[in-house]
C-alpha cells in the first residue's frame, strides 16, 4: 500500500510528464503496429502466391523473431542514432513476424475446392484475395495482430534506453534510483494497456469467428 500511495503522490506531482509518456508510448505502440501491418499483410500475400520466395521470406521472419528487441534497438543506433526512430524501426521489426506469419497460414488455409469454383465463376485473382481469402484467413489475421498488439506494448518500455520516451522512462528512472513509486507510475499503466489490447482484438476476434462457425 505505501508503494501506492507513493506511486500516486509522484503521479500527481508529475501529471505533465506523465501525460507526455503516455501519449509517446501509444503514439510509439499505434504506429509500429499500422506499419508492421501495412509491411506484414503485403508481404504474407507475396508468399503465399510464390512457394520458392515464401521459404526465404519466412527464414528470415523466424530469424528476426528471435532477436530480443533491446537487441535490435542497439542494432539500429549506429544507423539512426538514439530516440524515436531507432525505437519505432525495432518495434516495427517486432510487429511483423506474428502478423505475417498468421496472414499467411490463413490464405494458405483456404481450401483449394472454393478457390477453384471462385475460378470458375470468372473471379479475378483480385477479386478472390479481397472477397474469399482476407475474409475467411481474417480470425488468424487478427489473432496476428493481437499478438503484436501485445508484443508492442509490453516492448515499447525499452524505447527509454536509447532516448525514445514513453513510459519505460519511469520504470528505468525507477530502477536506476530504487525508487519502486516511480516504477509503478511506469509499469502498471504498461500492464494495463497489454491487457486492454489484449481483451480488445481478443473480442473483435471472437466476433469474426463466431461469424465464421454461423
Amino acid at each position: 500500500m505505501d508503494l501506492i500511495a507513493g506511486a500516486l503522490i509522484y503521479l500527481h506531482s508529475h501529471q505533465n510528464e506523465f501525460g507526455d509518456a503516455v501519449w509517446t508510448h501509444l503514439e510509439l505502440s499505434g504506429l509500429s503496429l499500422l506499419l508492421g501491418l501495412m509491411i506484414g499483410i503485403p508481404f504474407a500475400i507475396l508468399c503465399a502466391r510464390h512457394a520458392k520466395l515464401s521459404n526465404l521470406i519466412m527464414s528470415l521472419v523466424n530469424t528476426f523473431r528471435v532477436i530480443p528487441s533491446l537487441a535490435i534497438l542497439i542494432i539500429v543506433m549506429p544507423l539512426l542514432g538514439t530516440g524515436f526512430a531507432p525505437a519505432l524501426i525495432a518495434l516495427i521489426v517486432l510487429a511483423c513476424p506474428p502478423i505475417l506469419i498468421n496472414t499467411f497460414i490463413g490464405i494458405k488455409s483456404v481450401d483449394q475446392e472454393i478457390l477453384e469454383s471462385a475460378r470458375g465463376m470468372g473471379m479475378s485473382a483480385r477479386q478472390i484475395l479481397m472477397k474469399i481469402e482476407i475474409p475467411i484467413a481474417l480470425p488468424l489475421i487478427l489473432s496476428g495482430i493481437r499478438t503484436a498488439s501485445v508484443e508492442i506494448i509490453s516492448s515499447a518500455t525499452l524505447a527509454a534506453f536509447i532516448g525514445g520516451g514513453g513510459l519505460g522512462t519511469f520504470i528505468i528512472s525507477g530502477l536506476s534510483m530504487y525508487n519502486f513509486s516511480m516504477l509503478l507510475v511506469g509499469a502498471l499503466p504498461v500492464a494495463l494497456l497489454a491487457i486492454l489490447s489484449e481483451l480488445l482484438f481478443g473480442s473483435i476476434e471472437r466476433v469474426f469467428t463466431k461469424y465464421k462457425r454461423a
